[in-house]
């Protein structure tokens, strides 16, 4: 979207460059990477980044306002509640779609929200080896407010750690090993010390936690939440006889796991902002628009895209029977805005933020970006194309 940056960037760029990237990069984990890596960041500069963090600054007002709670009293489905939830999402992302308006100039629409992890470590590491390979302009950055690779890792040591050993977290998910994220369980434990455990290794002793390791109880004081709750349902009676975690155990959870379904789809009808599409709970929707093309319907309880009907018809809502599960959204148009050797590419940005304990605001610190020559962004549409996948966004100080 700069054009002396991108033209440098592209002209520059060779295969053997990015094989030795790649190369490097796989070697963080061996066969642990297991979605495509795209062969460019993405450079922002200084007016779309205002764009985009006036929109985040916006959402985290309306999470911290007083009837926050009230709003989403009615997101968590019932019987999904868990105990003991803290006032605070500990990890927030905000997922941006690159558009142009009427005035073919660039902004930022809001897609997605979560009161979830994203891939935090493996984007603590991922960009300094990035950097090995491709010239980056000396005033862009990946990182926020002053962080280096450095800092971030020591802040994200701090959230997920705290003041406890690592030894007495975990990250916890559904067959780990198996996740296409696992690359970031690796780097977790590599770079933080907590290590990927699986939710059917769990064991209960009262309300105390653990799992065993090397015929040793471990003890666990805090849990590093990975399980999606909407993955665990579809899960679960392959999984054995796992113990029931929504009961009231002695651990912290960072995040609390009803933040999930509180910071997420559910809360887009209620977010008013120049740069987040109209959303509407179709539950609530009095009068079926005329122009569905320019729609798009979600279920709000679902993950990695599942569900999502794009080319809608006034058929496909009649035949919602749960209406009170979905929403419909304004359609976001992504622009070609990135150019590469064959074809223009569409951009989406993934802003992570941190929110520690004590602290009045969340800490945006890095970010991770996709690229995409498909209709959505997404793996399953970008089969056999290049100059898309995983990257980062290097934002101009």
């Amino acid at each position: 979207m700069i054009p002396a940056i991108r033209k440098a960037y592209n002209q520059s760029f060779t295969k053997e460059k990015y094989t030795a990237f790649l190369e490097e990069l796989n070697n963080l984990h061996p066969g642990a990477i297991d979605f495509r890596i795209a062969e460019t960041p993405i450079f922002i500069d200084k007016t779309m980044k205002e764009k985009i963090i006036s929109a985040c600054d916006y959402i985290i007002g309306e999470i911290k306002s007083i009837d926050f709670t009230s709003k989403t009293s009615k997101a968590i489905p019932a019987g999904e509640s868990f105990p003991n939830q803290n006032s605070f999402p500990h990890c927030l992302v905000f997922d941006f779609g690159i558009c142009t308006n009427e005035n073919h100039e660039f902004y930022p629409a809001l897609i997605e929200l979560q009161g979830f992890p994203s891939l935090y470590a493996f984007q603590g590491i991922y960009p300094s080896i990035l950097e090995k390979h491709f010239q980056i302009p000396d005033n862009y950055s990946c990182f926020f407010n002053g962080l280096d690779k450095e800092s971030y890792l020591k802040d994200l040591q701090k959230l997920l750690v705290g003041n406890l050993n690592p030894d007495e977290v975990i990250l916890l998910e559904i067959r780990p090993h198996q996740q296409k994220t696992r690359i970031d369980f690796y780097m977790t434990e590599k770079l933080i010390g907590i290590k990927p455990v699986c939710i059917s290794a769990l064991k209960a002793e009262g309300r105390k936690l653990y799992y065993e390791l090397n015929g040793e109880r471990k003890y666990i004081k805090r849990i590093y939440n990975r399980v999606i709750i909407d993955e665990l349902k579809q899960e679960k009676e392959s999984l054995g006889n796992i113990i029931n975690i929504q009961q009231d155990y002695d651990v912290e959870w960072v995040p609390h796991p009803n933040w999930f379904y509180q910071i997420s789809k559910y809360l887009l009808p209620y977010l008013k902002h120049s740069y987040i599409p109209e959303t509407f709970f179709l539950s609530e929707l009095k009068n079926i628009p005329n122009d569905l093309e320019n729609y798009v319907l979600k279920p709000l309880f679902s993950f990695a895209g599942q569900g999502v009907i794009i080319d809608l018809t006034a058929e496909d809502i009649k035949k919602i029977t749960d209406k009170e599960n979905w929403i419909l959204q304004k359609k976001v148009n992504y622009a070609p805005c990135i150019e590469t050797p064959d074809g223009q590419a569409k951009a989406e940005i993934r802003m992570m933020y941190i929110w520690n304990e004590g602290e009045e605001n969340p800490l945006l610190i890095t970010n991770l970006a996709r690229l995409s020559k498909g209709k959505m962004i997404g793996t399953r549409y970008n089969k056999d194309k290049e100059w898309v996948g995983g990257s980062v966004a290097y934002f101009e100080k």
